[in-house]
């Protein structure tokens, strides 16, 4: 069964969205980190997940779309972090990156756009926790599932062979699109938080 991550990219009331989701039986809470650069928009939650961090029950795990991640990094140690990816595309020293996460005791890992070939992967598999495969362009929420992301995930399982890797998926991501993919989590965001029911939305997903 699928674990499921909920993303509140496109929430217009964060803080009661993240209440809302701890009540939930989903099991992470998706953090999307923009700066603007790296992605057109520019979204750093990190003042909402700390006035609540005490009350944030469900693990996060973080998605840095960002140029660089280092200071992200030392920010979101703070809070209840399970994973924390940033992109294989950007230009800085990235085992260096992986091995600060892993200092502060979190699990890490690595985001590829749909554009980028998986081969750019290959170097860091032996250092990762988590590769999370994006099944849309970065960035902006509520877009159509790419269906040669199915593929893609069939090739990295093969890739990643017996190492103990977690594969997840974000974008596009609904009752439908769910099932075609062979990933242990799957993050969703408009499908779940639009919804009336948001349980039933969760585990319909698995």
């Amino acid at each position: 069964m699928k674990k499921v991550s909920v993303s509140f990219f496109n929430s217009t009331n964060i803080e009661d969205d993240l209440i809302n989701l701890c009540s939930t039986d989903t099991d992470y809470i998706h953090v999307d980190v923009g700066d603007g650069k790296f992605i057109e928009r520019k979204f750093n939650p990190i003042k909402e997940l700390s006035s609540l961090n005490g009350a944030l029950t469900k693990r996060l795990d973080v998605h840095f779309m960002v140029e660089d991640p280092t200071d992200y990094i030392k920010s979101y140690s703070e809070l209840n972090c399970e994973y924390i990816t940033f992109h294989c595309e950007i230009k800085k020293d990235i085992l260096s990156l992986l091995e600060l996460i892993k200092k502060y005791g979190i699990k890490c890992g690595l985001s590829i756009s749909p554009d980028t070939d998986l081969s750019f992967l290959e170097p860091y598999l032996d250092d990762i926790d988590m590769v999370l495969v994006m099944s849309v362009v970065p960035g902006k929420g509520g877009q159509s599932f790419i269906y040669s992301s199915v593929d893609r995930v069939k090739e990295l399982k093969k890739m990643i062979g017996d190492r103990n890797i977690v594969i997840s998926i974000d974008g596009g991501i609904n009752a439908d699109t769910s099932k075609l993919v062979d990933t242990d989590i799957v993050v969703s965001g408009s499908f779940v938080l639009n919804s009336d029911d948001l349980d039933n939305s969760i585990n319909v997903l698995r």
